[in-house]
């Protein structure tokens, strides 16, 4: 049974990318950071195109291994055989763009893990799962990691998997340049062509650029180089022209490479070529293996490819510039709008929702964001808040045990110490942006005039935004507030956090089956598109009929919406979850004072123990998780 479609070989690194464009490596005052390496990428590459992705490397037992594996499989990317290096460091690769032909990079590969590969990390029976294996150059440039990919091909061959080669040609790595020429993608080598030509009949295809065909066939010549290639390998031929696109041969090579199979190309900005061959690849091997075993349709899966590729050459980072399938076949169907892809605001629409990771499909949030509620209860101090709000956790953590689908909202003004603590803990975590009660809205100060404090945010922290507003509010109040919210968004995706708008019409004036959705639709014109919503209960199922259809008219891939409480008695809390539980879209719910509210009281003066706060807040999440379940479980049963 082939439960993979394709297992990568080779580097896996930590890119730490500079975030200044246009400014020498020297001068960079922030970095990125991306995990990286040309296997690494394209197993996250085809993850996100639908493909059954597994990679094959080392990593250091470290922060950035543990980064490295964490992310692949946010990517959806089988880590069966990342192995973890005692001795070894991870490799860190430090990046910039310069302008359009310069693209600076640093190689910190000494002695790293993935170059400890060795023959006895290759499982067979690993290997007998996959229908495809792709190898990259480099880990031919060792004789440990030689040997390892000589198993993986051999036994690729013996199970009858597909084999690939990426050149990947880097100087330096092969030892032939120096450190201070990571950029440098040919010098010539007799010893590099040499050891490249006596594997490439083990391959089925082979990809590179024309200066990696150079050295693989001992020729600066590129015609004359292919046919040096084709005379040891039957390999498929991909040549990677740049502007030009690619082009395949299957058989004989021509005297033009203009008489190869091609795909269409795509008039994209150059802003960034690091990470750009590994997208190409990434949509190579997915028309590559859509095909049957012994026919591929060249041109679509060139197609592909060079979409794959206009992609990554457009956007920041390497991983994180490759598309969904979604986005994929979205920009296939609809065609190049502007250039430069990364300020096309639909398609990087697309792009930020279908890559979110992790699976948010059942929401239960312990909500205790509390400022003001606190503030005002008798006996509060800051420092028994913040002690009150770290026994909220444990509740939480108590009843979450390991599982999915569980969450808190948590602040930093009061909860700061119980905020850091859940990081890690595998809960949702929200945080709100928002002044207590503040009506126009006002921010938490410690976000900054243009929200720049939420740089400092942990990438876990959802965004959160609570917007006292109403379809009758007058022009002005609406313009002011749909313009603060308008500015947090912006920053939260500048800063890779997702963001939940919450909206509360009731307290403004009297509603009906239609308010919510009509602001809904207000904020999406405004150009605000939140991974989360989070409405207060309603009541009727026109409501949350009218709601949903506001939101799937503008963006169908949003994360889902989540019932809050309003301190409501359980028993009402109750009757609003068979209602909601009925829209696959709302995913669950987000309740605090419902949970926390007696017991904090009552904790603050005193007449309640630790532990029996924390027992008695656990008893009533769980309580109402147990309502949402059954009231989901009916609903289905029901539809």
């Amino acid at each position: 049974m082939k439960t993979l479609d394709v297992i990568t070989i080779g580097r896996s690194s930590v890119d730490l990318y500079g975030q200044q464009v246009g400014g020498r490596l020297e001068d960079m005052g922030s970095f990125a950071k991306y995990i990286g390496g040309s296997p690494t990428n394209i197993a996250c590459g085809t993850a996100r195109l639908g493909l059954r992705s597994a990679v094959i490397t080392r990593v250091g037992d470290e922060h950035m291994g543990r980064f490295i594996r964490e992310q692949l499989q946010r990517e959806g990317v089988d880590v069966r055989g990342v192995t973890t290096d005692p001795e070894r460091l991870t490799a860190l690769v430090l990046l910039g763009i310069r302008d359009e032909d310069s693209f600076p990079l640093i190689f910190y590969r000494e002695n790293c893990a993935d170059m400890a590969l060795s023959e006895d990390d290759i499982d067979e029976g690993f290997i007998a799962e996959a229908r495809s294996v792709l190898a990259t150059g480099t880990h031919l440039s060792h004789p440990r990691t030689e040997a390892a990919v000589l198993k993986a091909l051999e036994l690729a061959r013996k199970y009858g998997a597909k084999t690939a080669l990426d050149i990947d040609y880097r100087p330096n790595l092969w030892g032939v340049a120096g450190h201070d020429e990571g950029e440098s993608r040919f010098v010539e080598s007799e010893k590099v062509t040499a050891k490249l030509q006596s594997v490439l009949y083990l391959f089925d295809l082979i990809v590179g650029t024309e200066e990696e065909f150079h050295i693989a066939g001992g020729t600066s010549d590129t015609v004359a180089a292919l046919r040096v290639v084709r005379g040891v390998s039957d390999a498929v031929l991909v040549c990677k022209r740049g502007a030009a696109g690619a082009v395949a041969f299957e058989g004989a090579i021509p005297d033009s490479l203009d008489k190869g199979e091609s795909g269409p190309g795509f008039p994209i900005e150059v802003f960034n070529v690091l990470g750009a061959g590994d997208g190409f690849f990434s949509g190579l091997l997915k028309g590559w293996l859509e095909g049957s075993d012994d026919q591929t349709d060249w041109p679509t899966a060139l197609q592909y490819a060079n979409a794959c590729g206009a992609f990554a050459v457009s956007r920041h980072g390497c991983t994180p510039a490759y598309p969904s399938l979604t986005e994929l076949e979205f920009f296939l169907k609809r065609g190049v709008i502007r250039p430069d892809l990364r300020n096309d605001a639909e398609l990087e629409q697309i792009h930020w929702a279908t890559n979110r990771s992790g699976d948010w499909s059942s929401m239960r949030v312990f909500a205790f964001d509390h400022r003001k509620q606190l503030e005002e209860m008798d006996g509060y101090t800051p420092g028994k808040g913040g002690a009150f709000k770290e026994l909220c956790l444990k509740a939480a953590l108590r009843v979450q045990d390991g599982q999915r689908g569980y969450g808190i909202l948590c602040d930093t003004r009061i909860g700061k110490r119980a905020l850091q603590a859940a990081s890690g803990t595998g809960l949702w975590i929200g945080r709100p942006c928002e002044w207590p009660g503040s009506r126009p809205l006002t921010l938490e100060p410690e976000l900054g005039a243009d929200c720049g404090g939420l740089s400092e945010w942990a990438r876990e922290n959802v965004v959160k935004v609570l917007c006292f507003c109403h379809p009758d509010d007058d022009a002005a109040t609406r313009a002011d507030q749909e313009s603060v919210v308008r500015r947090l968004f912006t920053a939260a995706r500048r800063n890779g956090l997702e963001f939940l708008l919450e909206i509360i019409p009731s307290k403004v004036g009297p509603v009906d089956d239609q308010t919510t959705g009509v602001l809904i639709r207000q904020f999406y014109a405004a150009g605000i598109y939140p991974d989360w919503w989070k409405l207060e209960p309603l009541t009727t199922r026109a409501a949350w009929a009218n709601a949903i259809a506001a939101i799937e008219a503008h963006d169908r891939h949003m994360r889902g919406i989540v019932v809050l409480g309003l301190d409501a008695p359980e028993a009402e809390l109750a009757a609003s979850f068979e209602v909601a539980a009925g829209f696959d879209l709302v995913r669950g719910f987000a309740v605090g004072r419902t949970i926390f509210g007696e017991v904090a009281r009552e904790w603050l003066a005193g007449r309640v123990s630790d532990e029996d706060a924390v027992a008695r807040m656990a008893k009533r999440y769980r309580r109402l998780c147990g309502i949402w379940d059954r009231a989901r479980e009916k609903a289905r049963q029901a539809a």
